[in-house]
């Protein structure tokens, strides 16, 4: 569909063949537009379907226009008919054939009822006129305004439908899946965020789809502002076509999709704890199992250092934590109703508390037995210093056998009094210094290798 100038001169016979060529070439295009325009499955579904918003009112004026393109297109094939049959009568035109054709093809010659055209296609000439007399270069401009303001809403319409319907359709069967797996791990509406989620998502799926059936154009962003009344002109049917380029707008269906993601990914993980249960409950009551027995044994111990030990600070050992038994009494409980979404919080916090109530008992076993370390490390000094003593061939010495007697004494005595006993391995360390030469003396004051 080329656009054409307004009447000049009088056509020579060979400037009227050729117009009469082109304009013929340009009918056709128009025919094979409108053919496929009209079987368009854009155009099919928009008069089938119950229409909203924008959708709606861009359609009403649409399908006025698809019935005034062919109102058009049947007055350009009459005026190109009457055109042939004056060009047919001889084969050299006469001088008066020659202005009449010239002022067919290229004069205000085709005669079109304003009156019966939509409002808008008044507009396109002005103030509204019973009769309205144009060229066929300024009908085609007609005709190609509105064909590009039809194919706008149809393949808009189409792309919309095309792109979501069934996408929408398979993710709400996806999510329905998820909502039947969330009700076996007790994820339900009301009793769980995650299943009010999934309420949520899909009433909103649901009315996404309502949406896009009513008014797919509220979910197109075209690629340049749409002409609505057949304002604009392209010059071709590929000028339409690109004029009526735009992208479906997927992003509420994808923010639904990403969401319906997470949520699944949490339920795996209750799906998860669901398979896993019953080796954590076993394992937290291991632990405290464990903490139970290191505490007995700290408890134990201090009874002993009380014993052996002449010291007033031992501390003193903490009982075992009645509130991590009632939280996994409180667990096996929940395992057992199989409330998963209640157990995932509460069993991590147990393993966590549990491991930390094993490194207390730990920690008390090693605070209360430290007076019973101290005391064998003192032993094993003055082992080691017995020792250098008879290297050194002062083992018979007085003054070292009566210092080493009160060093041993001191620490198989019970109670054991610790500072008494430290200062006497000291003084029998002392006692071995004259003897010792400086490489001794730094071994076996812990300095040497």
């Amino acid at each position: 569909m080329a656009l054409t100038g307004s009447a000049g001169p009088v056509l020579s016979r060979e400037e009227v063949d050729r117009e009469l060529t082109r304009l013929s070439a340009e009918r056709e295009a128009v025919e094979s537009a409108l053919l496929a325009l009209q079987d368009h499955p854009g155009r099919r579904l928009l008069e089938g379907a119950a229409l909203s918003g924008r959708t709606e009112e861009r359609w009403q004026v649409a399908s006025q226009g698809l019935s005034l393109l062919w109102t058009f297109f049947d007055r350009y094939s009459e005026a190109l008919a009457s055109a042939r049959a004056v060009r047919s009568r001889r084969v050299r035109p006469s001088s008066p054939e020659l202005a009449e054709l010239s002022e067919l093809l290229r004069g205000r010659a085709v005669t079109v009822s304003g009156a019966q055209l939509p409002d808008a296609a008044r507009q396109l000439a002005g103030p509204a006129r019973l009769v309205e007399q144009v060229s066929l270069a300024e009908l085609m401009d007609r005709m190609n305004a509105w064909y590009a303001t039809v194919l706008e809403v149809v393949s808009a319409a189409d792309a919309v439908w095309s792109a979501l319907p069934a996408r929408i359709d398979l993710l709400l069967a996806e999510l329905r899946r998820v909502a039947t797996l969330a009700g076996s791990v007790g994820v339900r509406a009301g009793a769980h965020p995650l299943g009010d989620d999934l309420a949520r998502l899909e009433q909103q799926l649901t009315e996404l789809r309502a949406e896009v059936l009513a008014d797919p154009l509220a979910l197109w962003r075209p690629a340049r502002v749409p002409s609505q009344r057949g304002h604009e002109s392209p010059t071709t049917v590929a000028a339409a076509q690109a004029a009526a380029a735009g992208a479906v707008d997927t992003e509420r269906f994808d923010r639904a999709g990403r969401e319906l993601d997470g949520i699944r990914v949490e339920l795996e993980q209750l799906l998860r704890l669901r398979d896993e249960a019953d080796e954590r409950l076993h394992q937290v009551a291991d632990l405290l199992h464990r903490a139970d027995a290191t505490l007995g044994e700290a408890r134990q111990a201090r009874g002993e250092v009380l014993a052996k030990i002449a010291a007033t600070e031992v501390p003193a050992v903490p009982g075992p934590s009645g509130t991590l038994r009632d939280g996994l009494h409180q667990a096996a409980e929940l395992r057992q109703q199989g409330l998963w979404h209640r157990l995932a919080p509460l069993l991590d916090a147990l393993e966590e508390q549990s491991a930390q109530e094993l490194q207390r008992a730990r920690a008390s076993l090693t605070e209360v037995t430290a007076p019973l370390a101290v005391r064998a490390e003192l032993r094993g000094r003055l082992d080691a210093y017995k020792a250098m003593a008879a290297r050194l061939g002062v083992a018979e010495d007085p003054e070292v056998i009566e210092r080493y007697e009160k060093a041993r004494w001191l620490l198989w005595s019970a109670p054991c009094d610790l500072r008494a006993a430290a200062a006497a391995v000291a003084r029998f360390q002392q006692a071995l210094r004259p003897a010792a030469g400086p490489q001794d003396a730094r071994r076996y004051d812990g300095q040497g290798d």
